[in-house]
């Protein structure tokens, strides 16, 4: 299943979700206008390598846990995630604030990279991407709107169809993908396996579920009875 869209309107510009995506554009831009040597050194420095950030958790490494969130393999990569982004941040922002939702993001980004390196252990490959971030956008839209309506291409043999179906059944059947090949790489080389970090999905996932209950629950009486909570 891969949504387009989604019929959930907000109340204001999502301003802080528009920059996130402008600036992993740019970033992937300038990626895309390097040279292979020049690349190879831009992902030495900024991507996200387990065994330098187990090596030293306090020390440089520890800084290209943000900067990897920003970078990305490759056009399908980037605009995957964007697309994903585009779709359920806009609403998860609306319901947090702009502020808030960019520590929520940046946090969830974080504790999937932790996630991600603690699965994969002293690996010497690099993690890049924001797909950990916004799984944790996906886990707060599925607490905060689990039967809004999703726009969704399904692909059935040779064909696609088009069907508006609930968040709880998209973000469920993504997190169950995920999960499921998180396991199955367990018996892999890495936990990377593939070229994708299941468990930064897994654990970015999990953050923002987690995050998004904490905030529902703190909500007063009357904005949850607004919003149907």
């Amino acid at each position: 299943m891969i949504p387009i869209r989604d019929e959930n309107p907000t109340r204001s510009f999502p301003i802080a979700t528009v920059l996130i995506i402008a600036a992993n554009l740019a970033v992937f831009l300038y990626e895309y206008s390097l040279d292979p040597v020049s690349l190879q050194s831009f992902m030495s420095r900024y991507a996200l390598w387990p065994d330098r950030l187990l090596a030293a958790p306090l020390g440089a490494a520890a800084f290209s846990v943000l900067t990897s969130m920003f970078l990305h393999a490759g056009w399908l990569h980037v605009l995957g995630n964007m697309l994903y982004l585009w779709i359920f941040g806009n609403n998860v922002e609306d319901r947090l604030g702009t502020a808030r939702f960019v520590l929520f993001y940046l946090a969830s980004g974080v504790v999937a990279a932790v996630a991600q390196v603690l699965a994969a252990g002293p690996a010497s490959i690099p993690v890049v991407g924001a797909s950990g971030a916004i799984a944790g956008v996906l886990g707060a839209y599925l607490v905060l709107f689990p039967g809004a309506s999703v726009v969704t291409l399904i692909p059935v043999f040779f064909f696609v169809e088009v069907a508006r179906l609930p968040a709880f059944i998209v973000i469920g059947f993504w997190f169950l993908l995920q999960l499921g090949n998180g396991v199955a790489s367990l018996g892999a080389a890495t936990a990377a396996a593939g070229g994708v970090a299941w468990f930064a999905h897994i654990g970015g996932f999990v953050a923002g579920v987690l995050i998004a209950l904490v905030v529902r629950a703190t909500l007063p009486d009357r904005t949850r009875r607004y919003y149907g909570w």
